[in-house]
């Protein structure tokens, strides 16, 4: 039986849906809208429950963007919504990395002016992705769920999240190492090293005040395991507060094979030069192939030009023109295009000027993109926008 990809799309709900032999992969945005009202993640959660339910499948893993004081409102929203679910069914036992609302340009942990609850709760979304047809595994540290392990056959894929150091007091570089660290073990406890790793994501608080610290850190750290030597995962490192509050919080995609067919290699960019080339140790997009599809993890991508320098600054809606040029691109060169995309993310360094993307997106025929927009710093003083994109194209 072939495998096919089907979409399911409604305002403020986007689910893409993976069907393979005997296993199926849910890829679900959920964003807010109109109908659910401005500030409660309540809504959103509780449409994320009905099409899990009905598809039968098991959550992987889960990340919730922009969300004010998440340490309280929304584990309490998410909670609430799983336990009078189904009292037969377990209640919320999966990764969820929770990230606050702003940059250090916006506004932070500030209570909302009613004139201003709309357009930041517009800046707010929840990813999941779910499967059915395969047994997942949960890995659990420091008692709280920080993965999720399931086998299709071909391969096994392992994701993390909510990685963190647990002295949120250390130095950010200190803290950066020691979530490496929990990093390898969690993969270890997966039976995986860090080798299967081909994907992260970094959410660095306070980015713009230490972001050569974490490159310096993750260097020394890549060049112990030897990563320079193999595949050095696709990456999204980017500003934004926690939960914990904790200088960092991270992410891991990880795959091993143990069938043939399956491939696992850096793609380049067409338009950018390496990230290697400036300091930055990630490729620009990496792509997973299985014998039955071929999915493309796309790293956060901004205005750098080829040469690796910021272009257009001041100039949004220039660096959102020429980003999604370039990501255009990395799709193109894989034979894909923004209708294959199953998930983005895009980070917006103003809040406030979220709808030059919204218009952009309109402009181009994206109205129907699976992403989240947030606020976010991005690694640069002078980068306004950044996006990241996984696509998938079955064969």
């Amino acid at each position: 039986m072939p495998s096919t990809i089907s979409r399911y799309i409604v305002p403020g709900l986007k689910v893409i849906e993976l069907n393979r032999s005997g296993l199926k992969e849910l890829f679900i945005t959920a964003t807010p809208s109109r109908s659910r009202g401005n500030g409660d993640l309540r809504p959103i959660f509780e449409d994320i429950r009905r099409v899990v339910y009905e598809a039968g499948a098991t959550i992987v893993a889960m990340d919730v963007f922009g969300t004010q004081h998440a340490e309280t409102a929304g584990p309490a929203a998410l909670t609430s919504v799983w336990d009078r679910a189904d009292p037969t069914r377990s209640g919320v036992d999966w990764p969820v990395t929770w990230l606050d609302e702003g940059s250090s340009a916006g506004m932070k942990f500030i209570p909302l002016k009613a004139g201003l609850a709309q357009s930041v709760s517009e800046l707010t979304g929840v990813q999941a992705h779910a499967v059915k047809g395969a047994a997942v595994e949960r890995i659990k540290m420091n008692g709280r769920v920080v993965g999720s392990v399931f086998d299709d056959g071909f391969a096994r894929h392992c994701h993390l999240g909510d990685l963190r150091p647990q002295d949120g007091a250390a130095a950010p570089e200190r803290q950066a190492r020691e979530t490496f660290e929990f990093m390898e073990v969690a993969l270890r406890s997966a039976g995986m090293e860090f080798s299967n790793v081909a994907r992260t994501w970094f959410y660095l608080d306070k980015i713009l005040s230490w972001y050569g610290g974490f490159n310096h850190v993750r260097d020394g750290f890549f060049r112990e395991r030897n990563v320079f030597g193999g595949l050095v995962p696709a990456s999204t490192g980017i500003g934004g507060a926690n939960a914990a509050r904790t200088a960092v919080i991270a992410g891991v995609y990880a795959v091993q094979s143990h069938a043939n067919g399956v491939k696992i290699a850096a793609v380049p960019s067409p338009l950018q030069c390496p990230a290697l080339k400036y300091g930055s140790s990630f490729s620009r997009a990496v792509e997973v192939e299985m014998p039955d599809y071929r999915r493309l993890l796309i790293s956060g991508t901004a205005s750098i030009e080829l040469g690796g320098k910021t272009a257009h600054v001041g100039d949004l809606p220039g660096q959102i023109a020429l980003t999604m040029d370039v990501v255009a691109a990395i799709l193109a060169s894989r034979r894909m295009d923004w209708g294959d995309v199953t998930r983005a993310v895009a980070y917006i360094k103003q809040g406030g000027q979220a709808s030059l993307f919204k218009d952009y997106c309109a402009a181009h025929g994206l109205d129907d993109l699976p992403v989240v927009a947030t606020e976010n710093d991005i690694c640069r003083d002078d980068l306004l926008f950044e996006i990241e994109a996984d696509a998938c194209q079955t064969r």
